[in-house]
């Protein structure tokens, strides 16, 4: 078996068996890291990378947008809106290769990444 079908068998393991808290935890990670290579791409004036960067972190904020059930708490329409304006600006920033905005986006996603980090980690310590 190749190290490419191990990794993948393994990262396929690891979310199979997550709780959904993890796997939010997960996508925020990958998000976070999709707008800093982005933004190191756009930097580096590196085009392509620069736009698959960008086109995967605007699928994982799609996945999370259509994932929320926004009748759930009373964030859910304010989250929503979040996701949508994220979007709009990762859309724009791959348009224009605007480092700014992906600043911008990355200003928003790494505290609320922290936050569900620390939000899953409390109740995996509640439910021990």
């Amino acid at each position: 078996m190749s190290a490419a079908s191990l990794r993948a068998r393994y990262l396929g393991d690891t979310v199979a068996t997550s709780s959904p808290q993890q796997i939010l935890v997960m996508l925020y990670d990958r998000l976070a890291l999709d707008l800093q290579r982005a933004q190191e791409a756009v930097a580096g004036g590196d085009r392509s990378r620069g736009n698959d960067e960008l086109q995967h972190a605007q699928a994982i904020v799609m996945e999370l947008l259509s994932s929320l059930r926004v009748d759930a708490w009373e964030g859910g329409p304010r989250l929503a809106g979040l996701y949508n304006w994220l979007l709009g600006e990762l859309v724009q920033a791959n348009l224009k290769q605007d480092a700014n905005r992906i600043a911008s986006c990355r200003q928003v996603v790494e505290p609320l990444r922290d936050a569900w980090r620390q939000a899953a980690m409390s109740m995996a310590g509640s439910v021990s």
